[in-house]
């Protein structure tokens, strides 16, 4: 499948519509999501035929386009069940089988790597301080190929050194630095849209 293609088809699927600020919930825009992918994909091989999880999957928007590229087996994770059911709703939409788990990703008590790829978009933790740290960390214990995440480029040195050090990844690399579109959501924002520069990371996971 071609970029536009992906690009396309993420852009038609159903988004918050009443998101929730106390998770963070901002939608992954199809603009991020189909590059994100796509480098997963053609750059390292880490999508087709592999078995995906999309961690605080929202609206489902990494995981539908995980399918959408043949992945294997999706399976997206989010704390809100009213996400889910969009989720559900958009892969229905787009004819693909995904599975979905209502629970905090902090709570699965998996062991070992039982997915090949992680993919997140995390919350950045500017309600809840390091929640973007504790998502990378579980991801990192249960991925055995690749971690694909999004970070905030002003954290770029603690994301680095936090993964290297303390969470044993074999490597940790930014692929890019894009620009991440928050639309007015909240009514705490005062403009109508900002945009916030953020980091691709691709996360190696130590061998167990």
């Amino acid at each position: 499948m071609k970029l536009k293609q992906l690009e396309s088809l993420l852009g038609d699927l159903q988004q918050f519509s009443q998101p929730k600020i106390e998770l963070e919930q901002y939608p992954t825009g199809p603009h991020i999501t189909s590059r994100m992918l796509y480098t997963a994909e053609n750059s390292f091989g880490d999508v087709s035929n592999k078995v995906v999880a999309d961690f605080g999957c929202g609206c489902g928007t990494l995981g539908v386009a995980a399918a959408l590229l043949s992945a294997e087996h999706v399976v997206g994770i989010d704390i809100d069940p009213e996400s889910l059911e969009i989720a559900a709703l958009n892969a229905e939409e787009l004819e693909l089988y995904l599975d979905f788990i209502q629970s905090n990703v902090m709570d699965l008590e998996w062991r070992g790597q039982i997915f090949d790829t992680v993919v997140m978009n995390p919350p950045f933790g500017t309600r809840q301080k390091g929640v973007d740290m504790d998502f990378l960390h579980v991801a990192l214990k249960v991925a055995s190929q690749a971690v694909y995440s999004l970070h905030k480029t002003s954290t770029r040195d603690h994301v680095k050194r936090v993964a290297m050090r303390d969470f044993n990844a074999a490597s940790a690399e930014v692929l890019c630095e894009l620009r991440y579109d928050v639309p007015k959501l909240y009514k705490f924002h005062k403009k109508k849209e900002v945009d916030i520069a953020v980091d691709l990371w691709r996360f190696v996971p130590a061998s167990h």
